[in-house]
């Protein structure tokens, strides 16, 4: 067993697929899926139920699994037991957090040749364990978070984008369409167990203006939303980022803000690497 396949093990796990483990671990599909073939031979036993693009763990999977989580911990630990870095930075985020956050890594790292920064992908509920396990110095997150010993240090607020396909009637605009222009076409997200905050903001933003959400298609696992709104032409999304991607059309609106926070442990000992990080992240503004 080693600890490779523990990795791949848990990023399966998180993402709930092996191409996007694989993306998450930057190693091909191939590698992630002979890697946890190997560690089942090993075992003896089968970790993950896989039915088309739909990946569970089995039986088996879900006793390995918190036992691998320790295993990463406490070589982690031992690591830097062994070789004190304080001069390194475990910022947990998921993937949407990459374009903002990357840039601003890049300028700490170039002040600064021996810093080391991680961008530790996670799924939102592990980026706030992470960070209250000391497995992390910092999360990015959206919305709120309260959590016993943990705070919210504001960054910046994130406007989404409300995206259609180029055939949308909305599409020719101009400009972002108002709540009450949306109201009358169907919205495709996943389903809110998989998106709260998402789901939470249209109905908040939608009860504000005495509008019903009209829902559409749930977005199924594994399928690009913008795709989506290819096949249901008369749909429309909310994204992060814009795709730019043929045949969707995307606006930046102000009527859906969310913000955003990197979330911190109140015990944790001061780092000028970490406050530096931050001074970036929030563009310049820091609050103390």
């Amino acid at each position: 067993m080693e600890f490779r396949q523990l990795e791949y093990l848990v990023a399966v796990a998180d993402t709930g697929g092996f191409s996007r483990a694989a993306q998450r671990c930057f190693v091909s599909q191939s590698a992630v899926s002979h890697q946890i073939a190997a560690l089942e031979k090993e075992l003896g036993a089968d970790l993950f139920e896989r039915a088309g693009r739909t990946v569970r763990l089995t039986d088996a999977g879900e006793v390995l699994l918190p036992r691998a989580r320790e295993l990463l911990r406490l070589r982690d630990e031992a690591v830097d037991a062994v070789h004190p870095r304080p001069d390194r930075i475990r910022l947990a985020a998921n993937m949407s957090f990459a374009r903002s956050a990357l840039g601003v890594i890049a300028d700490v790292r170039g002040r600064h040749p021996d810093a080391e920064v991680d961008f530790l992908i996670k799924p939102f509920a592990q980026r706030i364990a992470a960070v209250s396990a000391g497995d992390a110095d910092l999360a990015l997150v959206r919305g709120r978070v309260d959590e016993p010993g943990l705070y919210l240090e504001p960054l910046w607020v994130d406007h989404l984008l409300i995206a259609f396909a180029e055939r949308h009637p909305l599409a020719t605009l101009g400009r972002a369409p108002t709540t009450a222009e949306l109201a009358d076409y169907p919205l495709l997200l996943p389903p809110a167990n998989e998106q709260v905050l998402l789901h939470q903001l249209v109905a908040r933003v939608f009860a504000a203006e005495g509008l019903d959400v009209r829902l559409g298609p749930e977005v199924r696992d594994g399928q690009p939303v913008t795709l989506e709104l290819i096949n249901h032409p008369d749909g429309w999304t909310l994204l992060y980022e814009d795709p730019r991607q043929p045949g969707v059309v995307s606006r930046r609106s102000a009527g859906f803000p969310l913000p955003v926070a990197a979330v911190l442990r109140v015990d944790a000992d001061p780092n000028p690497l970490v406050a530096e990080l931050l001074v970036g992240l929030s563009n310049g503004y820091r609050r103390y």
